[in-house]
This record gives C-alpha cells, sequence and structure tokens, in this order.
C-alpha cells in the first residue's frame, strides 16, 4: 500500500467556490484513477496547520499506482487550475 497526504495553503484570490471545486474534483477520483483505495479531503483544523488549511490523503494500491496518477489526464487537468491557486505540501510513503 501506498500513502499519499497533501496540504494546501490557499492563495489571496482562491475563493470558497475554487476549494469546493477542488475538494468535489479530488474525490471524483474515486472509481477513475486504477489503484486509488481511497480519498479523503476537508479542512485541516490541526492547531498546528501552519496556515495549511486544507488537506487530503490517497490510499493507493502501491507506489506504481500513485505514480500513474501524477501523470492521469484527471488529475492533470485538476492541476492546470489548481496550481495557481496554492501553495501545497505533499508526503508519500509505503505503508
Amino acid at each position: 500500500m501506498f500513502i499519499h497526504i497533501f496540504g494546501f495553503r490557499w492563495k489571496p484570490g482562491a475563493t470558497v467556490v475554487d476549494q469546493a471545486r477542488a475538494e468535489n474534483e479530488i474525490l471524483a477520483f474515486r472509481g477513475v484513477i486504477p489503484g486509488l483505495i481511497e480519498a479523503f479531503v476537508g479542512p485541516n483544523v490541526s492547531q498546528r496547520s501552519l496556515g495549511y488549511t486544507f488537506a487530503g490523503m490517497m490510499k493507493f494500491t502501491n507506489k506504481a499506482a500513485c505514480d500513474a496518477y501524477a501523470v492521469h489526464p484527471a488529475h492533470l487537468a485538476l492541476l492546470q487550475w489548481l496550481v495557481p491557486l496554492i501553495d501545497p505540501v505533499e508526503l508519500d510513503f509505503d505503508a
């Protein structure tokens, strides 16, 4: 199993509509991305968030599935509009 964790700091100009769209599009990867077992997203409520107010976790069958997700057309379409709106952090590990 392979875990992909991410957090976003939203840049000025990112709206609540953008944030909801990101959540909806990430959750829509379920059943679309081969090897994606689970996907969760939501507000980061940690007292130590360092400004990362949005967080998510994806569980893949293995690292190869996560690598394939990185270049999947659905993921690339999300990144095209999302990347200008965020300061992201990512953590990946074998579980």
